[in-house]
């Protein structure tokens, strides 16, 4: 059955980014056409999303110490922030939401304002390889991780170790490469698979991959736990996991 509103889709702008052949496709950038219909786009093209930002809150509850800050690096339109704000009652917390894309941070500040109660939140339009982490109990990386060079990962995730309180957590979330190829090319298909059951054109598909390609670098899951325990995290645990999507848990003793 096709869709009677083909614009909007539960209540979300549809995304149509890639419906149209492009002639001039250009590398995936975070411009004011991905963010008019990022959450559309987002529930789609990521399984498990949305569980994972309603479990963040759930998961704040255990780590986010009174008198500290919680960062959420690359917050896109705020989703992990929204989430933890709602759950979070901790007296003097503070949520700071970080991205470089000013069209996200400046829809991020209107769906902030929607939420009333909670710690304050300062959406902050910025790198997150140049903020400071001060003072955290909980620092959230939702799928962004994978946007920086390589070389630069390290030591974003060495800042946070050092900024955050003992007892501190980071949280990871990231689309994982595969050492296998057939395991590689497995997790590809069903991922493809997932996009078509929701609605995603062979065309679609096909443009965003292509303009993921050179700017979306996944890590295997043994380099990111390598990784993170190189910058100083004893404790590290998988805790959520859809498809070639993961999220790990890492733990500042």
């Amino acid at each position: 059955m096709s869709d009677p509103n083909p614009q909007r889709r539960g209540g979300l702008e549809r995304d149509e980014v890639y419906a149209r052949p492009r002639q001039d496709l250009v590398e995936f950038s975070f411009d004011e056409e991905v963010a008019r219909v990022f959450p559309d786009m987002i529930r789609r093209s990521v399984p498990g999303y949305e569980p994972l930002n309603g479990l963040l809150g759930v998961l704040a509850e255990r780590y986010v110490l009174a008198g500290t800050n919680i960062y959420d690096l690359g917050c896109s339109l705020g989703a992990a922030s929204v989430s933890v704000r709602r759950r979070v009652r901790h007296p003097g917390t503070r949520i700071v939401a970080v991205d470089s894309a000013e069209a996200m941070t400046r829809r991020c500040r209107v769906m902030a304002n929607r939420e009333p109660g909670g710690p304050p939140l300062d959406v902050v339009c910025a790198d997150m390889r140049h903020v400071r982490i001060d003072n955290a109990s909980l620092v959230i990386i939702n799928l962004s991780l994978q946007f920086l060079p390589p070389q630069a990962r390290q030591g974003l995730l060495q800042g946070v170790f050092d900024g955050l309180v003992p007892g501190g957590a980071l949280v990871l979330t990231e689309k994982l490469a595969f050492e296998d190829p057939a395991e590689g090319r497995l997790q590809a298909s069903l991922h493809e698979a997932v996009k078509r059951a929701n609605g995603y054109s062979e065309l679609e598909i096909g443009q965003k991959r292509a303009a993921l390609e050179r700017v979306l670098l996944p890590d295997t899951r043994e380099a990111h736990v390598q990784r993170l325990r190189e910058v100083g995290f004893d404790e590290v645990y998988e805790w959520f996991r859809c498809l070639s999507f993961v999220s790990l848990l890492a733990v500042k003793s």
